[in-house]
């Protein structure tokens, strides 16, 4: 697969980001650059440690930086870069902005030689949800349909 040459750029930016990252103290050696009809609208670095924040991956961040920039849930048309293959937290986040594309740079594999394992994650996603690691109960679940209940009738809701 030939790709254009902006893809170079952009995901040297993602690689630049984390790389800078790890070298001013701030956080993980991770960072993600989206990108819309082939302009950077946002990007992200990890901030895991710098904000006390573990959902502070380097997707996340970028994902909320283009969402807050465009006034948008949702970023149809864009393609992310990541420097590295997303962890399963990310991957859900990128699917759930409905980002069109995704190019990464390291894998899980070089993310797990150099001490960020995400297979345990992996793992545990894959299971049933009372087989995980995480004890887990569903209580109070006749209850907790009123929400939807209320989601369902509510005419002024954004579907998303």
């Amino acid at each position: 697969m030939t790709l254009p040459p902006d893809h170079d750029k952009f995901m040297q930016q993602a690689i630049d980001l984390a790389t800078q990252n790890v070298l001013s103290g701030r956080g993980g050696p991770f960072g993600a650059v989206i990108v819309r009809a082939g302009e950077v609208i946002a990007t992200g670095i990890n901030l895991v440690t710098a904000t006390n924040d573990p959902t502070a991956h380097a997707e996340v961040t970028a994902i909320r930086n283009a969402c807050a920039h465009l006034s948008t849930f949702e970023l149809r048309g864009a393609t992310l870069y990541s420097s590295c293959e997303p962890c399963p937290m990310c991957l859900t986040a990128i699917l759930w902005s409905r980002i069109d594309t995704l190019y990464f740079g390291s894998t899980a594999t070089d993310a797990a030689e150099a001490g960020f394992d995400d297979s345990f994650f992996y793992q545990q996603v894959r299971l049933p949800t009372f087989d995980r690691d995480l004890p887990t109960t569903n209580i109070l679940r006749t209850e907790a349909l009123a929400p939807f209940n209320a989601w369902r009738t509510f005419t002024a809701r954004i579907d998303y």
